[in-house]
This record gives structure tokens, sequence and C-alpha cells, in this order.
């Protein structure tokens, strides 16, 4: 598929359907993510892939079964795959502490950086798993862990500092239960694209 399509194909999708995905097209899916920039070289992304069998703990964990009748998605547990993004602010510490990278000052501790770089490069990793998902004709949700961030760290057995960021849905999408969420209208490209300076 032509990228702009891809661009323009790509939403957030909350209703699957339970059908399981071949390793082959998760593997398929998720290799863009593992090709995407990283400050430094540091690679500080790790993808966990869950199938049906692996997301009883997650979901048990995110949200228990006495909050699941009222959940507004109830559709986006039928997904066959969630793929949750880690991020290891620890490596890009250590990345920037050496010889080559010294003379920035960030390779002190995570303190040290005015913004942190593993969460950017979390986020490219998202982004890339999305336009994937959406080039290999399926439906893909990204959402938040919240305060559910250490004990789903926990459940899955990450090491304490590693930072979950979030989770990407994947499978085929269920049209007939599919819809969309509360949103307003894109803002006008004048509004978002700047040039020379703000105003």
């Amino acid at each position: 598929m032509d990228f702009s399509a891809v661009v323009r194909r790509r939403r957030m999708v909350r209703a699957f359907l339970p059908d399981p995905l071949s390793p082959s097209l998760i593997a398929q899916v998720l290799a863009p993510a593992t090709r995407g920039p990283s400050a430094g070289h540091a690679q500080g992304v790790t993808l966990i892939v869950l199938d049906r069998g692996a997301q009883h703990d997650y979901w048990d964990t995110t949200l228990p079964p006495e909050r699941r009748a009222r959940f507004a998605w109830p559709g986006l547990l039928d997904a066959p795959v969630l793929v949750v993004v880690a991020v290891d602010p620890d490596a890009y510490v250590a990345r920037y502490a050496e010889d080559d990278k010294a003379a920035s000052g960030l390779g002190a501790d995570t303190g040290a950086w005015p913004q942190p770089m593993w969460f950017v490069d979390g986020g490219m990793a998202v982004m890339a798993i999305l336009y994937s998902a959406a080039d290999a004709g399926l439906g893909a949700c990204f959402f938040g862990v919240f305060d559910h961030e250490a004990p789903l760290r926990a459940a899955l057995r990450v090491p304490n500092h590693i930072r979950l960021i979030g989770t990407v849905a994947l499978g085929m999408a269920d049209p007939a239960r599919d819809r969309a969420s509360m949103s307003t209208a894109r803002p006008r490209r004048a509004d978002v694209v700047r040039f020379g300076r703000w105003r």
C-alpha cells in the first residue's frame, strides 16, 4: 500500500474479531518497530507480545472482572494480540556515559535528561506498529497503562527499572461492533504546522 494511503487508513480500532493472527503476520507487523529511530542508538525499546493464552494476567491487572461490565469497549478484550511497549531508561544513561556521548552530560542518571528520550523512542515504535498494522489490513489501538504500571510490571515479570508506556491491541477489526470514540475535528493544518516561529 502507498504510504500516504496507510496514513489515511490508520485509525484506532476498539472492537476486534477473536481470530488468531499467525506468528509470521505478527512478526511482519512488529518488524518496523525494531527499525525506528533511537536516541544515540541506545535501542532501549522492548515489545512484550501477549497472545490470547497469555492475556489473562494482563486483563485481570488492568481491568479486573468487576469493572468489565461497565467497560465502554468490550470488543477491545477480543484482540488476539496485545503488545506491551516497554522502555529502559538505564540503557539511555549507559549509552550516553560512553566516550563518544559523555560530553552531553546525560550519562549521569535519568534526572540529567531534560526530555526523556526513552518515551520519545517508545512513541515512535508505537507509531510504526500502528502504520504497519494498517498496511497489513489489521486493526490496532494504542492505550495507556496509567496507574496499573507497577502491578502490570509485576504480573509480566518485568524488571522494576523498566517503564511500560502503553499497549497496542492488534487483530482483525469487527465492523459490527467497532465505533469511534467521541472526538473533535482535526485542527486545520495551518494551526499545526508553523513556519519560522510560533506566530
